[in-house]
Order: C-alpha cells, then structure tokens, then sequence
C-alpha cells in the first residue's frame, strides 16, 4: 500500500529534531552541573572552615637551665612533699631524666609542665577535668574530682615524658598547678606566689617567668640561667665559648705563670 511505503516525514522531521534537542539540552545541563559543582567546590572551604578556638594564655611558666642542673632531684622531692605529704619521686609533678652512659650535656633532661598556649590535655579531656583556671591566673589544671582516670590526657600529650603524671595511689591524673594547690606547705603558691621546685633547687637551674616562652619544641623553656661565673667552671654553650677568666688570662700573657720559690 502506499501509504506503507511512503515514510512518514513528519515523524522523521520530529524524531531528527528530538536527537538534536536531547544532544543539546544534555551538554547544557552538564556544563550548568559543572559550573554548580564548581561554584560549591570553591565556596565551601570557605564557609566550612571554623575558626581557630583561642585559650587565654597562663600567666606563669616554668623555664630551666639543662646545663645548670644537677641531677639531684630534689626539685622532685618539694613537688610531691608539699602537694601530697610525702618524698614520692612518682607523684612528682616535675620530671628529671638522667642518662647514665649520656654525655654533657645530654646527659640531663628537666621536664616541668609547659602550660601550653594551646593545651591538649585541656582539649581533649572528655570530662572537663583538665581546664584552665580563670581565677588564677588561666594555669592549667586537673580537677582531680572530675578526673574518671581515662588517661587521655597523658596520651594527647605530644611531649616526652608526659608533662600530665598518673597518680598511681588515687589512679587520677595530676599536671603542675605552679604550686596554686599545696596542702602541706605554708607558702603562697600561684602566679602571685612561690613554686616549690624553684625555691629548693640548690642550682638554681629553674624559674619562674610571665612571658610564654617560645612554644617550638622544648626551646624556649631551655634557657641561660648562668653567669660569669659559671662560664668560668666551663659551663659554656660550645666549645667555641672562651669562659671570661680564660679570655682574661690570654689577654695577659703569663698572668697564670708560677710564682718563683722563695730563696732559703
């Protein structure tokens, strides 16, 4: 029949413009779902970025002198007797590590608490326990109250030792409090006060600053406590120091000589 054989050409009219159309409305509404896409990409950075939380910063430290120290530990002894009542070198809340087979002056590492601008034990705790005390003088401290014994903050610590110690007796965490809370001793401790371990350390290799020291590493809490005299033992920064007494001697020529024997 001819109508069989006849295409139709309004169907082949209409299903050509259909191709065309889809082809062209398909690439449109790539490009605007990549341009979407692009749009969302590139603004939300901008609107999912917090802002970085600020902690007040304390307004004590604890700064040393590696070199000046002895070993002694007895910093560590005034720590644990005048916050627990006893001589315990564990409960000390000040950390001295000696390395027997160490040289000078690797041979010693002090590790008091930093009482850091930005401090993870307070961040991290789960309970508030670990919080900073507004009242006196923003130090960072462990409610030993709240504390459930969960150790996060001795692992969120990033120094070694943990500046957070494990009160083995209570199974609590303890930090340096600067001395704010010492039941067994009659002084004042706190930012306004005074700190055990500075007050007994026969070298006087610890000190109490305001100024937060240099956060990088272990740096600036390690600084120069020694004078003249010091530098006179030999207790310089290098070898390429000269101790001012030697300095002196070499700008004198024979001002070490012996003096003569005295004639019989």
């Amino acid at each position: 029949m001819p109508g069989s054989k006849k295409p139709d050409k309004e169907a082949a009219a209409k299903k050509k413009f259909s191709r065309r159309d889809f082809i062209a409305t398909g690439g449109a509404v790539v490009a605007v779902d990549a341009l979407i896409s692009t749009t969302t990409a590139d603004a939300a950075p901008a609107s999912a970025a917090p802002a970085p939380t600020r902690y007040p910063a304390s307004k004590g430290y604890l700064v040393y002198d590696s070199k000046k120290c002895a070993g002694c530990t007895t910093c560590m002894l005034a720590c644990s007797l005048v916050h627990y009542g006893e001589q315990n070198l564990s409960l000390s809340r000040i950390q001295i590590m000696q390395d027997s087979f160490g040289k000078f002056p690797d041979d010693v590492v002090m590790a008091p608490c930093r009482q850091c601008l930005t401090p993870p034990c307070v961040i991290n705790c789960p309970v508030g326990a670990a919080f900073i005390d507004e009242e006196n003088g923003n130090i960072r401290r462990i409610d030993a109250e709240k504390c459930i014994g969960c150790k996060t903050c001795l692992a969120m610590c990033p120094q070694q030792p943990h500046r957070t110690v494990w009160n083995h007796k209570i199974n609590k965490s303890t930090k340096c409090d600067l001395c704010l809370d010492t039941p067994y001793w009659n002084e004042k401790g706190g930012v306004n006060g005074k700190q055990a371990c500075v007050e007994s350390c026969p070298m006087k290799a610890i000190k109490f600053v305001t100024t937060p020291p240099d956060q990088k590493e272990t740096e600036g809490y390690d600084v120069n406590l020694r004078n003249d005299y010091w530098y006179n033992l030999g207790l310089v920064e290098n070898s390429t120091h000269i101790p001012p007494a030697m300095a002196s001697s070499q700008r004198k020529p024979g001002a070490f000589k012996p003096k003569p024997k005295a004639k019989e």
